[in-house]
């Protein structure tokens, strides 16, 4: 399946052994269909259409060695028989399956000092122009408008998934990281004017107050390109920073007990760094609330391969 065809809407269904006192659903944008899904697929379709229309030769992007976004890329990079040139901080530097695959795909990785990272993208683009390249760049984590707009079209999957259950989310939960995804959320809730659905980012790594300034600066960014800057209030931008423990990636037990639990009780997979700590942030946040008859949307932002590293590192400690 090409990515052009992986536009259908990821499927909503009710879980019955968390937050007993509510009603909990969870939208499973892991199951988006190309590349073991997730948010950043989903993006990288936007992109994808981008990197066409300007007739792009060779892909550039930034990510860790676990970034789900730089498995993607590449493996559309490689589907496309198009090179891939993936800059990874050298701080950051670990075998993981997203690696694997990347190596798999044939990206090139080049690790280079996270304060060396601007001047690397600069001189690598220019490099590759010199050499009569077409480059294309694309943001870490699939940043910017592009990144903003597949999630205005996700949000319209759930209001369609409302008017056809005929139900209403109060709250709308999900792993917060470089921005985009709740951006995307948060714009297409203003664009609806809808005003009391809560959408609570739970941030995986950044604290506040920067990391809400990133998703705040994204809406604004999308909204004014709309011409709808003036819809924009403070109080639609919800991000949590209470839930992440020791940042990218995650030893905590009550992290490591709702992975366990959601896959044996749901059969779903959670990851230690993004949707195990934010679905695990969540239930924190109903309980600790008083939060009861309520209608709530989990978004699994998908990173199964992440799952993987995860049992890994648990076998290496027993």
């Amino acid at each position: 399946m090409s990515i052009e065809k992986s536009s259908m809407p990821t499927p909503v269904v009710r879980l019955e052994h968390f937050l007993p006192s509510n009603q909990l659903y969870i939208k499973r944008d892991d199951l988006y269909p190309f590349s073991f899904g997730g948010n950043k697929a989903r993006k990288a379709r936007l992109f994808w259409q981008e990197v066409k229309k300007q007739k792009a030769d060779y892909i550039v992007t930034y990510g860790s060695s676990s970034s789900n976004h730089c498995r993607v890329i590449a493996n559309l990079s490689a589907m496309d028989q198009m090179p891939c040139l993936i800059i990874s901080p050298s701080e950051n530097s670990k075998m993981t399956f997203n690696l694997n695959m990347m190596e798999l795909f044939g990206a090139k990785i080049l690790q280079t000092p996270v304060a060396e990272v601007k001047e690397t993208i600069d001189k690598v683009l220019q490099d590759l122009r010199d050499k009569g390249y077409h480059p294309y760049f694309i943001m870490g984590g699939g940043h910017g408008n592009i990144g903003t707009q597949a999630y205005v079209e996700a949000y319209k999957e759930i209001k369609d998934y409302e008017e056809k259950e005929k139900i209403a989310f109060d709250y709308i939960f999900h792993a917060s990281g470089t921005g985009t995804t709740q951006a995307g959320l948060v714009c297409g809730q203003i664009l609806s004017q809808e005003i009391d659905r809560r959408i609570i980012g739970i941030s995986i790594a950044r604290k506040n107050p920067y990391g809400r300034e990133v998703v705040i600066q994204s809406v604004k960014d999308y909204l004014a390109a709309c011409q709808k800057e003036n819809l924009y209030s403070e109080h639609f931008v919800e991000f949590l920073d209470a839930y992440t423990k020791d940042g990218y990636g995650s030893d905590d037990v009550t992290i490591q007990e709702s992975i366990q639990r959601m896959l044996i009780l749901e059969g779903i997979p959670l990851d230690a760094t993004y949707t195990g700590k934010a679905f695990a942030g969540m239930c924190d946040f109903v309980e600790k609330n008083g939060i009861h008859n309520k209608n709530i949307l989990f978004l699994h932002t998908g990173g199964t391969p992440l799952f993987f590293d995860y049992l890994n590192n648990n076998r290496s400690k027993s």
